[in-house]
């Protein structure tokens, strides 16, 4: 008799929904993933470059919505595919409803946390790319280091929080890391 190998459960975005209050998990490709709670370093640089981006659409009257998490993100508008980026940026309107993003945003950005490496780096980059981000950062603050995927022109950049860094979706949009780095020294 043949061996076969058990294939995991797969989960649903009801999965995610019924996960006892409190609790926070993403979910990618039918597999639940748990989040921890951030620290406050990620707090911190979360807060930060969220007001950097949404003063920037704000000064230039953008139509862009800029959003912290949680907020969710139903990547390729499917029911086995569910984010909290940390910082999602959407350009086009008709992908939000008061659920949050059906579809990829413009922009995301993670920051890393010792929990979170694995994913920011490998697993949430090869599903951002898949399913139609135009742009993806890694800020991770424990490596002094900040990623830049801009996967429309098939580039990527390297940064040090020393580093004032363009963002690929703006003409003229720049953020000075320096600045946050003075905050995450606690």
């Amino acid at each position: 008799m043949p061996y076969t190998l058990k294939q995991p459960e797969l989960h649903t975005i009801d999965d995610i929904y019924s996960l006892p209050e409190g609790s926070r998990a993403e979910l990618i490709d039918g597999r639940i993933y748990d989040m921890a709670p951030p620290t406050r370093k990620h707090q911190i640089a979360a807060g930060e470059l969220f007001t950097s981006i949404h003063g920037y659409i704000k000064a230039k009257g953008g139509t862009c919505e800029p959003y912290i998490a949680p907020f969710a993100v139903f990547l390729n508008k499917d029911d086995t595919n569910y984010v909290e980026p940390d910082i999602s940026v959407i350009c086009d309107k008709s992908k939000l409803t008061d659920k949050g993003c059906f579809g990829s945003p413009d922009w995301i950005i993670e920051i890393v946390s010792p929990g979170s490496r694995r994913m920011d780096y490998f697993t949430k980059l090869f599903k951002y790319r898949s399913s139609g981000v135009r742009e993806y950062w890694i800020v991770d603050p424990d490596k002094n280091r900040i990623l830049v995927y801009n996967f429309e022109e098939e580039t990527t950049g390297d940064y040090t929080f020393a580093d004032s860094v363009k963002a690929g979706i703006y003409d003229d949009l720049y953020i000075n890391f320096s600045d946050i780095t003075d905050l995450l020294n606690i």
